[in-house]
This record gives C-alpha cells, sequence and structure tokens, in this order.
C-alpha cells in the first residue's frame, strides 16, 4: 500500500463541503491473501481490454451466514479502497449521486451533475490510467453472472473504438459488483442469493422469502424504517418505474426495473447517519452516507434525499445475527491503516470518513 494514511485523509477531507463530493485519489493495491483472503475479480479474467474473456465461472464460497455478514462487509471497504475511497454524501438533499439508474438498472457514472448558476456539468471521467487499472476488476464482477461472458466480450467492441480503454462500460455494473461480493464473501448457492445484471432480480428473491416462498434465501425484504440496519443489509432504491414499498414492487415481481442497492458497513446512530458502498456509483465503486432517524420505539428509518425520482424502497436482511455498527472502522483494510514512522500515533478512524475530517489532515502530517 502506497501512503495509506495520507492518501485517505486526503481522499475524504472533500467530504466536509456543503455540497455533492467527487473525492477520489489514485486506488490502493487490496490486501495480501494471508492478511485477508479473497481471490481479487481480476483473477477471474484474462487478456487486455480489446481482447479480455472470463477464464471460467467461477467457484463461489459457502460459509454460514454468521460468517458471511463480516465478509460481506470487509470484502465492499476493500473493493471501495481499490477505487480510490470516493464518498458520496447524500445527507445533503441537493445531491446527486448518479448512480445511474436512469440508463440502467445500475449506475453508468460521468452523467451531469445540476448547478443552478451554471447549468449541467459533465463529471469528470476516470482517466484512462485508472480506466485501464479498473477494466479487469470489472470485468471479473461481471464473471459471476450468468449473462458475463457476452457483456465483457460487447465491451471489448467498446474498447476497440474511438475511446479505447476509457470508453464507458456498455452495461451498468453495480448488480454485477453486488453479485461478486456476495459470491466472495459466502453465499455460494444461488439458493441463498441470485447473482444477476439486474437487482431486481435478487430483490424478488428477498421479497419471495419475506412471502414464505424461499426458506434457504439470504435476505428477507422489509420497507425502509421497518426493521433493524445492521452491516451487511442492503438498501435499495428505485427509478423506473419508482416504488416507496416492497409491496408495490411485489405486485410486478419478475417484470424489469432499474433499481440500485448498496451495502450497509456502519451503522452511526449518534451521528445520524448510514454507511453504505455500492459499485458504479460515479464510474466506481463508492460510499454513500445516508441520513438516518429514530422515532421513540422504532427501528431507525432512512430519510430519503432521492426524491421523487430515486425513493429507496427497500432494505434487505441479511438473515444472521448482527455485528458491530461500527464493522467498517473494524475492517482488515482499514485496519491495515497505520503510522508510516510508527510513532504510535492513533490510527486514522473510520469514522472520520461520513464526518468532519478536518481532524484527520493533522494525524496524516504527524505520519
Amino acid at each position: 500500500m502506497r501512503t495509506p494514511v495520507l492518501l485517505l485523509a486526503i481522499a475524504l477531507i472533500g467530504l466536509c463541503s456543503a455540497s455533492s463530493t467527487y473525492a477520489q485519489q489514485a486506488g490502493l493495491d487490496r490486501l495480501a491473501p494471508d492478511v485477508f483472503d479473497v481471490v481479487p475479480p481480476s483473477a477471474l479474467v484474462r487478456g487486455a481490454p480489446g481482447r479480455m474473456t472470463i477464464i471460467q465461472a467461477p467457484a463461489c464460497r459457502t460459509l454460514s451466514t454468521e460468517e458471511t455478514r463480516r465478509r460481506i462487509v470487509d470484502v465492499a471497504v476493500q473493493e471501495w479502497g481499490f477505487f480510490g475511497f470516493q464518498v458520496v454524501d447524500r445527507t445533503n438533499s441537493s445531491t446527486d449521486d448518479n448512480d445511474g439508474v436512469a440508463s440502467g438498472d445500475a449506475g453508468q457514472g460521468g452523467g451531469f451533475s445540476p448547478d443552478p448558476a451554471r447549468g449541467p456539468q459533465r463529471r469528470p471521467r476516470p482517466s484512462v490510467q485508472e480506466s485501464a487499472r479498473v477494466a479487469a476488476s470489472i470485468a471479473g464482477y461481471w464473471a459471476v453472472t450468468p449473462e458475463g461472458s457476452w457483456i465483457v466480450e460487447r465491451q471489448n467492441d467498446s474498447w476497440k473504438g474511438p475511446r479505447g480503454v476509457a470508453a464507458r462500460w456498455n452495461a451498468p455494473w453495480s448488480a454485477a459488483f453486488i453479485s461478486w461480493v456476495m459470491c466472495e464473501a459466502g453465499l455460494g448457492g444461488r439458493s441463498q442469493f441470485q447473482r444477476a445484471v439486474a437487482h431486481h432480480t435478487y430483490i424478488d428473491q428477498a421479497i419471495r422469502a419475506r412471502d414464505g416462498r424461499g426458506s434457504e434465501a439470504a435476505f428477507v425484504a422489509y420497507d425502509t424504517g421497518e426493521a433493524e440496519i445492521a452491516p451487511g443489509d442492503l438498501l435499495c432504491s428505485s427509478r423506473r418505474p419508482t416504488y416507496r414499498t416492497i409491496a408495490e414492487r411485489r405486485r410486478q415481481m419478475g417484470v424489469g426495473a432499474r433499481s440500485h442497492c448498496d451495502i450497509v458497513v456502519k451503522v452511526d446512530e449518534a451521528g445520524e447517519r448510514v454507511l453504505a458502498i455500492g459499485g458504479n456509483v460515479r464510474g466506481s465503486v463508492s460510499l454513500k452516507v445516508f441520513p438516518v432517524v429514530r422515532a421513540a420505539g422504532k427501528p431507525l428509518r432512512l430519510v430519503d434525499t432521492g426524491g421523487a425520482e430515486r425513493p429507496m424502497f427497500a432494505h434487505l436482511k441479511l438473515r444472521a445475527n448482527p455485528i458491530d455498527a461500527n464493522a467498517l472502522d473494524t475492517s482488515p483494510t482499514i485496519g491495515a491503516f497505520g503510522c508510516v514512522v510508527g510513532t504510535g500515533t492513533p490510527r486514522l478512524r473510520a469514522d472520520n470518513i461520513a464526518a468532519n475530517v478536518a481532524a484527520a489532515a493533522p494525524v496524516a502530517g504527524r505520519c
């Protein structure tokens, strides 16, 4: 890893701004297997962009759900670091995080950002170098889905075009990211989790489980605010069509829907926020900060900043005992961050990620 504390502090200081955050630094190497045993998604493909192929459909891990909850968080956090620790602050109602559900089941990133003074502004695309660095990883996410081979093959055609390796992915990849995380985390059987190119596939599976028609399903669907949120759960929004409740989706189960889900990695009730990681959010693996409130005697409820166009409608709860609410802080990736000089300076706390992180700067300076 490259001067990790300094990079993380710089990458996250932008969260202090009052508007939408686009703070992304160079990604970090994944942890060594003896530190955190994960098969990187890039190992599932071979060849350069334009000639890339999936080696074979991987054999997903199968673990107990008690182990899986922890691994879901840890795997997602490592991928967030690999993509550069980008943070999107959804506590600001004017934020347009553009996870891209308008263009498919998940995001394309690089869309227009509204600016009342200047009109729509296109967000920066990843550089050619960054696009080349992450290409095999995104292709590896696709490898665990039934349609992955032809999607990667079609992307080869895009890479052969005028934009080369910087060409956007021809299909939104956020559901593929979730599918890969679940595969690597230990939900190996499709009866546990239906890996797919579209989020609605596994959302429907969780709704069936809620209705008593899926005893092996790992997740059960609830309306937001109906059950306690815990790290390892999924939070899902919709756009076309828009849903406000799982009952509305239940009436259209099996029908295509443009939706997006993120993996909860930390519940910070004192700070009235939940942190969740998703794929293809602004073209990257990003961490979102959602505002939450708790009414007396009720579970935490998301304060929906998606508005009428992109409401949060589903909480997919993992059938496993909860882990610590601060699971992000104790993940192997965050745990690997320490002072370079080894002087005993405290490690950079992960709760700085979604708070005022001005205090992180002095820590980075001392390291």
